[in-house]
């Protein structure tokens, strides 16, 4: 049996005096440096009065996030037109509301209701928040994009999968969605995403989970299938979901994990093969640790001078700071590139829900400004890394504050144009002003981009409109700015027939009516 990788617990208990948080004072302070700062003008701008903690003095050619007509150059006008409208309706939570009681209900068992609804969605949130249906039409979006300068996370949108049968067929997409990653110009795509729940059955990995939970608590208890891991927990990790002993693997479920480990190993040996990233979504907290189980020891493997394999971090869990600098420095210690992807999170009302119902306290942050130093702490960690040549970081974030910090301490670090180790990124169809702006300063920005048929993405779709109802609802720099962006073509009349293009001044922009 493979030994238990485990790191110094002194290196935890040092943790918050080895990482010097993105906001903390320096001699080149963010205020004095960012190369994401906003003008100082004597009234708030409409960054600042939506985010009054951004307002900064002027800097050497600043980047202005209300200059619109800059940040929106490569946008034509029937596309901001269309996003202004899908983003107010999905910032209106009776609408939200509404729309997922329909999609949840018995109306969708009728096939010509059903028929009806999933068009209207593909015509609206569908077109707004996915790349397309097909491999032909996401690579006409991730031209586009390039066209903007981002690139694109290529995400064959399966998940929650049942049986083996299943997972063979998600597996063959996700393969394809390598090759598909290959034949476009690298520069158009960044990664390839893949979820662990569509390659191994869901009951499997909550059964793989209680017995790794099992064994934190208990050192002494074996499992024989268990493969050289990197830390997955720490004492503060949430291990309620396995209060009992759990019963071994039958030689069937054994049988059912070395399959679950196979395909993996095909789709990393596919991305490897391809120089093509790949990385792993999160889930919940009751079947995370055998996703992270299967995470790490790929990436003991694959990760040999590169960062291949990528796992996630959900900022938002109390125990996110101690996991991601123990699982960062044991690879480290062994010479593995480990990359992770660090996002906020997004389960937190069913974690504290269940939590709560069986009498512990929730898992996640008591505060929002915990979960926001908790992101900013781990990109402080992650970059002081990169900047000395180890690890990868994808910095998923659609919070300004955490945009504007870690790009200030990326450019003090010296982390440079063009560094493979280090990338923005936002969902498709949202937070445009960020991407753009962080392009602008010169950071590369992926977008990620869910792509397959609309029934297929259609949870996708339901967990981005229930997870992101207050995200959109009170971050709406987006449609201030687009807003303005329209208003401003309007009274410059740059309007032509369906088709045309017209001049936009001497920045040399076009704006494009026929085109989405």
């Amino acid at each position: 049996m493979a030994t238990r990788v485990l790191s110094s617990p002194k290196l935890l208990k040092n943790l918050r005096s080895l990482i010097r948080p993105l906001n903390a004072a320096s001699s080149s302070s963010a205020a004095a440096v960012s190369p994401l700062n906003f003008d100082d003008k004597p009234e708030l701008s409409a960054v600042e009065k939506l985010h009054p903690t951004l307002h900064q003095p002027t800097t050497t050619n600043p980047l202005d996030f209300d200059d619109h007509q800059k940040l929106f150059a490569s946008v034509s006008t029937l596309k901001l037109l269309r996003s202004s409208v899908n983003l107010g309706l999905a910032s209106n939570e009776t609408f939200v509301d509404f729309g997922m009681w329909v999609m949840n209900s018995r109306l969708m068992e009728t096939p010509l209701v059903r028929d009806i609804i999933l068009k209207t969605v593909k015509h609206t949130f569908f077109e707004h928040f996915c790349a397309g249906e097909t491999p032909a039409e996401a690579a006409d979006c991730l031209s586009k994009i390039e066209e903007a300068g981002l690139r694109g996370m290529l995400v064959y949108a399966v998940e929650h999968t049942t049986d083996n049968a299943g997972c063979d067929r998600n597996l063959e997409g996700f393969l394809q969605s390598v090759e598909f990653a290959k034949s476009l110009p690298p520069s158009s795509v960044s990664s390839v995403v893949a979820k662990i729940t569509a390659i191994c059955p869901l009951g499997l990995l909550r059964r793989i989970s209680d017995l790794l939970r099992w064994q934190y608590k208990d050192p002494s208890f074996t499992l024989p299938w268990k493969l050289n891991t990197l830390p997955i927990f720490t004492d503060s990790s949430a291990l309620y979901h396995t209060l009992q002993r759990p019963e071994p693997l039958t030689p069937e479920e054994e049988s059912d994990v070395e399959l679950a480990h196979q395909r993996l190993v095909k789709l990393c040996q596919k991305c490897a093969d391809n120089n093509v990233p790949l990385i792993i979504d999160a889930e919940d907290t009751s079947i995370q640790p055998a996703i992270d189980y299967f995470t790490y020891s790929s990436a003991i493997v694959y990760n040999k001078h590169d960062p291949i394999v990528y796992g996630t971090i959900q900022a938002y869990l109390k125990d996110a700071r101690e996991r991601l600098f123990n699982a960062a420095k044991t690879a480290e210690s062994l010479g593995i590139p480990m990359g992770f992807k660090l996002v906020r999170g997004a389960y937190m009302s069913s974690e504290t829900k269940l939590a709560s119902s069986l009498g512990f306290d929730s898992p996640v942050h008591n505060g929002i400004q915990d979960t926001h130093a908790c992101f900013n702490d781990c990109a402080s960690f992650m970059l002081e890394k990169i900047a000395y040549g180890y690890g990868g970081l994808v910095l998923a974030t659609h919070n300004l504050e955490s945009g504007q910090l870690a790009a200030s301490k990326a450019r003090d670090l010296g982390i440079q144009k063009g560094n493979r180790r280090f990338e923005f990124a936002q969902l498709y169809g949202m937070s445009e002003a960020l991407s753009f702006g962080l392009r602008n300063a010169g950071f590369q920005v992926s977008k990620y981009l869910p792509y397959g048929p609309v029934d297929m993405v259609m949870p996708y779709l339901l967990r981005r409109a229930e997870e992101n109802r207050g995200l959109l609802s009170t971050s709406s720099l987006d449609r201030v700015l687009m807003g303005k962006e329209l208003k401003r073509r309007l009274k410059s009349l740059q309007f032509g027939k369906s088709g045309m293009t017209a001049s936009a001044g001497s920045n040399g922009m076009k704006i494009e009516i026929g085109t989405p």
